[in-house]
């Protein structure tokens, strides 16, 4: 997600806001380039708020009015500092003065520090959570599109190399909700989203908690829609980077991760179906095997 100038803040304070300060709160937060761009009526309709909650957001931040929120955005998108362009345009910046090992390293380190997060004894707690909630469900949906559709495929197919409940949807021929309708209460999904979010995955996140599948989400933050929807909030890869683009390399993790923990919570029954893959492999040919 992209870190506006206020974001930091606005995220100490949001738990102790209301609930449509909230909306206002996370409006700012995952769009800060409109912040910056786009007028305070246009910006309260879009987070479906009344312009004054808007203000009143300013004034809880300890400035008189929205108009000195919006500049501050405003002098952040001159300097390149938030938005596609913005990253892009930084990223150019960075690699002219670096170089392009320069520029190598720095992104490799904000992956590793990435991945380092997830090594947070919380998030781990929240790993092995996340596992046992989803090996004890009777299926379990895998839900990501867009950028975000690669590690719900992985984990999709990690888990059916030793169980047949993992089921992934994705929205080949538009029937991402076809597929979804057999879902029940008691039944787990998987959901991976990240700023900017998919409308058809936060909309189908939401049919499937009112059915009463239990959510575990890999996301960006806490404010993240998909967090505040879930049982269990996985932040993966939310920190910076000097790329124009999103890392999904913490996100990759989290997949291999729960995949190997679920494993592990179906104990024999998952080391006879790992052999059973092995077998039908090997029989079907599919790897490649050099001969004499």
């Amino acid at each position: 997600m992209d870190q506006g100038p206020l974001s930091r803040r606005i995220l100490d304070e949001f738990d102790r806001l209301s609930p449509q300060m909230q909306r206002a709160a996370r409006f700012v937060v995952e769009h800060p380039d409109d912040v910056a761009l786009l007028s305070m009526r246009e910006q309260a309709r879009r987070a479906d708020v009344l312009p004054a909650t808007m203000t009143r957001l300013a004034q809880r931040l300890g400035y008189a009015g929205f108009e000195a929120v919006r500049e501050i955005y405003a002098q952040a998108v001159r300097a390149g500092g938030i938005g596609f362009a913005g990253r892009a345009g930084r990223q150019i910046a960075a690699q002219r003065e670096k170089g392009a090992r320069g520029l190598a390293d720095a992104h490799l380190a904000a992956v590793a520090a990435d991945l380092a997060a997830l090594r947070d004894p919380a998030v781990l707690v929240r790993l092995r959570d996340a596992a046992r909630c989803l090996a004890a469900a009777p299926r379990v949906y895998c839900l990501g599109l867009r950028a975000s559709f690669p590690p719900a495929w992985t984990a999709a197919y990690l888990l059916g190399l030793f169980d047949d409940r993992a089921v992934l949807l994705d929205d080949g021929g538009a029937l991402l909700a076809d597929r979804a309708r057999t879902a029940r209460a008691g039944d787990a999904a998987l959901v991976f989203g990240f700023a900017p979010y998919t409308r058809a995955t936060l909309e189908t996140a939401r049919r499937l908690h009112a059915r009463g599948v239990s959510l575990v989400a890999v996301t960006d933050g806490p404010v993240s829609p998909l967090a505040r929807l879930a049982e269990i909030a996985i932040p993966a890869g939310g920190g910076e980077s000097p790329a124009f683009f999103r890392s999904f390399t913490a996100a990759f993790a989290v997949a291999e991760t729960l995949a190997a923990l679920i494993a592990g919570e179906r104990g024999d029954d998952a080391l006879a179906a790992l052999a059973e893959t092995e077998n039908r492999l090997a029989e079907s040919q599919v790897h490649w095997v050099e001969t004499e």
